[in-house]
C-alpha cells in the first residue's frame, strides 16, 4: 500500500499545486504516493456550509469551530485509524527531518489546514492532533505548510529519487547543513572550483565537504551545531 496523505482544507483547489509536477508528481502518477484532499466546508453547519465563529473572550477574526473540524477529522480516520493527525500551525514542534523520516516510513499522514485565527483548542485535544510547526513565521493558512511536509516526506519515499543515496548527504541528515555543491564550467566569473574536488583523491574530498559542513552549521545554525557537539560528546 503506498503512502497516503490526507489533507483537510477549506481551500481543495490549492491542491495538488506543487505535489503535480517534477518527481513528486510522477511519483504520485506512479502509485508511490497518493494524495486525498477533503472539503472541510462539507461538514460546515446549516445551509450555509458555516465552518467558523468569533473568539471566545473577544479580539479579531474568527476561529474554526470544534463541532465542524472533528467531524471532518473522523471522516478520514474511519478508514485509516492509525494515522498520525497532524496541524499544521506556527506555535507547533518544529518540524525536523527526524520527524519527517519517521513520517515517511509510517503509511501516511492526516493533515489539518488552519485558517482564521486557528482551531478551537477542544478540537485538538479531543482528537490529539500533532501540532507542528514549519517555521517562525505566519502565512494566511496551513495549505503551504502541508505542502512542505508531503513533499518532505514523497522524496524519501524508495524510488522516488534517482540517487537513491542522496538524501543520506542532504542538510539535517548527519545533523548538520549540507556542504556547498559545484559542477561545470570549471571557472565562473574567476571563481573556480574548489581544487579538491577535482583531485580524484575522494577522502580529501570527503573530509572537505565535513568541514565545510561543519563550518556553515557553525556559523549559521548555532542552535544545531549544539546538538551536533552533544552528539559527538
Amino acid at each position: 500500500m503506498s503512502w497516503r496523505a490526507s489533507v483537510l482544507t477549506l481551500f481543495p483547489e490549492m491542491f495538488p499545486g506543487p505535489l503535480g509536477v517534477s518527481l513528486i508528481g510522477k511519483a504520485r502518477a506512479n502509485g508511490l504516493w497518493s494524495l486525498d484532499v477533503r472539503d472541510i466546508r462539507e461538514h460546515g453547519l446549516g445551509k450555509h456550509r458555516i465552518v467558523d465563529d468569533t473568539p471566545a473572550g473577544g479580539g479579531p477574526g474568527m476561529v474554526m469551530r470544534a463541532d465542524v473540524a472533528c467531524p471532518a477529522v473522523d471522516a478520514v480516520r474511519e478508514s485509516n485509524p492509525q494515522v498520525p493527525a497532524i496541524y499544521l500551525t506556527p506555535r507547533g514542534v518544529p518540524l525536523t527531518q527526524s520527524r519527517v523520516s519517521a513520517l515517511a516510513s509510517g503509511p501516511g499522514a492526516i493533515l489539518v489546514c488552519g485558517r482564521f485565527e486557528g482551531l478551537d483548542q477542544r478540537a485538538i485535544e479531543a482528537r490529539q492532533l500533532e501540532e507542528i510547526s514549519i517555521g517562525d513565521f505566519v502565512v494566511a493558512g496551513g495549505e503551504i505548510a502541508a505542502m512542505a511536509l508531503i513533499e518532505a516526506c514523497v522524496r524519501l519515499i524508495p524510488g522516488v529519487l534517482g540517487g537513491e543515496t542522496s538524501p543520506a548527504e542532504e542538510s539535517f541528515s548527519a545533523g548538520l547543513l549540507e556542504y556547498p555543491q559545484y559542477t561545470r564550467p570549471q571557472c565562473f566569473e574567476g571563481r573556480d572550483i574548489p581544487s579538491v574536488l577535482t583531485s580524484g583523491n575522494h577522502a580529501e574530498i570527503a573530509r572537505w565537504r565535513r568541514e565545510q559542513a561543519e563550518g556553515l552549521t557553525k556559523s549559521r545554525r548555532p542552535d544545531l551545531w549544539t546538538l551536533y557537539e552533544k552528539g559527538k560528546a
